[in-house]
């Protein structure tokens, strides 16, 4: 699974940041110590870690992903990763 999203809101950019879904490596989850959640009202589940989202990067880049692009999109910061 050489691509990721990650995102935070606006208003939380100390964490939780959302690093994956629930089609997601479990292993890869496992290594940045997310927990599978889901919320009222939806009908899946997201990977979260307690993490800013640059401890997140950091911790991404020291497993070999690269920042592709980032973005906000309306109160949500989104970035999305490689890894060769």
């Amino acid at each position: 699974m050489p691509y990721l999203l990650i995102s935070t809101q606006i208003r939380l950019e100390v964490g939780p940041t959302m690093v994956g879904d629930e089609h997601s490596d479990p292993h890869l989850m496992s290594i940045l110590g997310a927990t599978k959640r889901s919320t009222l009202g939806n009908n899946f589940c997201e990977y979260y870690v307690n993490d800013a989202p640059r401890v997140v990067l950091d911790k991404l880049e020291s497993l070999g992903y690269r920042v592709v692009s980032m973005t906000g999109v309306g109160q949500t910061l989104v970035w999305c990763l490689h890894r060769e």
